[in-house]
């Protein structure tokens, strides 16, 4: 019955799920990154740090410091990148042979469905997966960009174009850390997309979790209050 349905495998309940975890996807990627004036999310609050930062670069002899910051901060997205491209592999791998996680769902009656399901379940999640992999990509690229712009700025604090240069800088390294944390929530997500494999339900109660934790660390946190402490124009 449910093969012969308009969406094939799917369940309405299965349906519900999966809008439920796109609309938490997108809600919650358009709130941290759109805030209400009132409260900051720490992704806003860290690009006046990083605006401060590259002022601070001006003044800072040698550059030592922070060009050891950037190597780091492009060593984290080529180890993501490599996570993610891993998964996507292993998740390939389950898409072209199913069976093994059908053997184990036999054993749980809520889990069953066709094979048919089973891909579908798996395609999202690889496919969340993809969307980290190219966000690391391009944040890593965003970043090699800002270490070019860095080492553009002038050593002359008093040269006119010194100040420019380290806020363009600035605004390369606030993109590349935007796509980091893209790549970052479809990664949250693409975990909690595993849950659907027990079941729609399960998919709609790892999704609200994912959301509500996410949400926290962005507004709720205490490295958030932190940061607010002192924090720079």
């Amino acid at each position: 019955m449910t093969e012969n349905s308009l969406f094939g495998p799917l369940t309405p309940l299965d349906l519900i799920a999966l809008v439920v975890l796109v609309i938490c996807w997108l809600a919650i990627g358009w709130l941290t990154e759109h805030p209400p004036a009132h409260r900051p999310s720490m992704g806003k609050l860290m690009e006046s740090y990083r605006r401060e930062w590259m002022r601070q670069l001006v003044t800072r002899q040698p550059r030592i410091f922070d060009s050891a910051m950037v190597d780091g901060l492009r060593q984290s997205t080529t180890f993501f990148a490599s996570t993610a491209l891993i998964a996507i592999g292993g998740g390939l791998a389950l898409i072209a042979n199913p069976k093994p996680l059908t053997d184990i769902a036999s054993d749980f009656a809520f889990a069953q469905g066709p094979a048919l399901l089973w891909e579908a379940r798996i395609i999202t999640a690889v496919l969340f997966g993809a969307n980290a992999f190219l966000k690391f990509v391009w944040s890593h690229r965003l970043f090699s960009y800002a270490a070019i712009a860095m080492a553009a700025v002038p050593n002359e604090p008093d040269d006119p174009l010194a100040y420019p240069r380290a806020a363009q800088a600035a605004q390369i390294n606030i993109n590349a850390a935007k796509s980091f944390n893209r790549g970052l929530r479809s990664v949250y997500f693409a975990l909690a997309t595993l849950s659907w494999l027990l079941g729609p339900a399960a998919l709609i109660v790892t999704t609200l979790f994912t959301t509500a934790m996410l949400w926290r660390r962005e507004f709720a946190s205490e490295s958030r209050r932190a940061l607010l402490e002192n924090k720079p124009d």
